[in-house]
């Protein structure tokens, strides 16, 4: 690689005297003095590459990770499905009428003097 310290302009104004100037036409062409070689431009486009490689890979992860815990989420909705499915049954056994009738607060009650319907 060679490197040289100050930029050269070269001037546009060098045309055939046929050409014609247009408005907003630079004059001036700016030349770069940093030239890169094909080793250079191989690591670079291998850099760019690996870059693309790794931000491939976070986002595959990310969404892996998202499965993971939608898998987690699932199994706790099964896990309280059966919970309340036995919470159900508790329920209905505690609350069977013959448990009911054969409270103290169910023999403790009067029946009612007069019962009348609305028509």
């Amino acid at each position: 690689m060679s490197y040289q310290t100050s930029p050269q302009y070269y001037s546009s104004r060098r045309r055939p005297q046929t050409a014609s100037w247009n408005r907003n036409q630079n004059t001036v062409a700016f030349v770069s003095s940093v030239k890169l070689g094909p080793i250079a431009h191989t690591v670079l486009i291998a850099l760019m590459i690996t870059v693309l490689g790794l931000v491939y890979l976070t986002q595959a992860t990310r969404a892996t990770g998202y499965d993971y815990e939608a898998e987690r989420i699932d199994s706790q909705i099964a896990e309280l499905e059966t919970k309340k499915g036995d919470l159900e049954v508790e329920n209905a056994r505690l609350t069977a009428l013959e448990n009911v009738q054969d409270s103290s607060v169910a023999k403790a009650m009067t029946p009612p003097a007069a019962t009348e319907y609305a028509r």
